[in-house]
């Protein structure tokens, strides 16, 4: 059974996710697990430039009403956190989690010279480049690579999503994208791609296609090894039917696994709410409270609550001032949400957006998103800041 490369590349599915498998997956087989105490952080991105003065209500700030007659969110709406700041009406869970000292708030998130754009401000977030500087590879990839150059037992990531973003992409190592351990388990078991695997051993043929059949190879394995072990300890846990729902159970299935995985992503949108954007943010909003909740409740369960960082990110913001439609428009600086049991600092951890001092209409960021990165990789996932990110930037003290 002869496989030519135009025949290979239109084989579907598992060869888009093949593709972006690398050799280091390959420990997946070995059986690495995690140790005892292993810190994880799971990435949940707001796609689509989330409006962080909606998420995070000045409460107290006449300037925000004024600017949002028929947008803005009324005190007797918002979830109080402070006499002057409080949450989307929507964010309950977030609430509790303020009260009981397991979410830190950090505004004015950014980078000099903002990009407008969905994709190439994604783009910048992604691989923690510079406005002007083109990467093409990610922050955690990146990371990947870092961790496991001469390791036995590399560290793995894993995107619950059907592409992989450019985030987990580095330069010899990336992550693995699946919505599910059982889908991608289906998927690679199937007779057909078996029978590619095995015609391919006797073969020789184009040298990227032999690459090719290799990763997919290793794709198959890997799929068999996440599944077993992701039965071991199925999350009992409720929750919510929702897309991301589904997704949090997965994640909370595999971190009760042990399987090396430290690094796990998951998006939400479109918080692209140019118009009727209350309707919008209460839909999502609600689907990001119910499954973070869930997910929060399933690890203090699971006594691994300790052990995972939980942080949100988007694009960008909102401009200050509401449009004709009942939206806003893309703007700049935004919030962060961190969540775990292991913050050194919880609450609100610096000021509200100046919205006396803007610019051109736009927040001014006051914190450089690059720091967040150089304190996550650093604090939480130990690992050597300024070689994955080029430079060194600041660290924060929120972990």
């Amino acid at each position: 059974m002869v496989i030519k490369r135009r025949k290979f590349l239109q084989v579907g599915s598992l060869a888009t996710a093949a593709c972006m498998v690398p050799n280091f997956l390959r420990a997946f087989e070995k059986g690495a697990i995690v140790p005892p105490g292993n810190k994880v952080l799971v990435v949940l991105q707001l796609s689509g430039g989330n409006d962080g003065l909606n998420t995070v209500i000045p409460f107290r700030n006449d300037i925000y009403y004024k600017a949002r007659p028929r947008l803005g969110i009324t005190k007797d709406q918002a979830l109080g956190l402070t006499d002057e700041v409080g949450l989307h009406p929507a964010l309950k869970g977030f609430k509790e989690l303020y009260d009981d000292g397991s979410l830190g708030i950090l505004n004015s998130v950014g980078y000099p010279n903002p990009e407008r754009s969905h994709f190439r401000s994604m783009d910048i977030w992604h691989s923690a480049s510079e406005s002007n500087e083109y990467l093409y590879t990610g922050w955690l990839g990146r990371y990947l690579d870092a961790q496991c150059a001469g390791c036995d037992k590399p560290t793995q990531a894993l995107e619950i999503d059907d592409m992989l973003s450019m985030a987990l992409k580095g330069h010899q190592a990336k992550g693995l994208a699946m919505r599910d351990p059982k889908r991608l388990y289906t998927t690679a078991n199937e007779k057909y791609f078996k029978e590619i695997i095995s015609s391919h051993k006797d073969e020789a043929g184009e040298q990227p296609v032999d690459y090719l059949y290799k990763t997919m190879a290793e794709t198959v394995s890997s799929a068999d090894y996440i599944f077993q072990q992701s039965k071991l300890h199925p999350s009992a846990s409720s929750y919510p039917k929702t897309e991301l729902g589904k997704s949090f159970q997965t994640i909370a299935s595999l971190i009760f696994s042990d399987i090396n995985t430290k690094v796990y992503y998951v998006s939400l949108g479109s918080f692209d709410t140019h118009i009727n954007q209350g309707a919008q943010q209460q839909r999502l909003f609600t689907e990001m409270n119910d499954a973070v909740s869930a997910f929060v409740k399933d690890l203090k369960a699971g006594g691994r609550f300790n052990d995972v960082l939980i942080t949100t990110f988007s694009e960008f913001g909102r401009r200050v001032s509401q449009n004709a439609s009942g939206g806003t428009d893309h703007g700049t600086a935004n919030n962060m949400f961190f969540i775990g049991s292991g913050l050194k600092q919880k609450g609100v951890l610096n000021p509200l957006p100046d919205l006396h001092d803007l610019q051109d209409g736009d927040l001014k960021h006051r914190v450089d998103f690059k720091d967040v990165y150089a304190t996550i990789l650093k604090n939480w996932l130990n690992a050597d800041d300024k070689k994955i990110l080029g430079k060194q930037f600041d660290h924060l003290n929120f972990v």
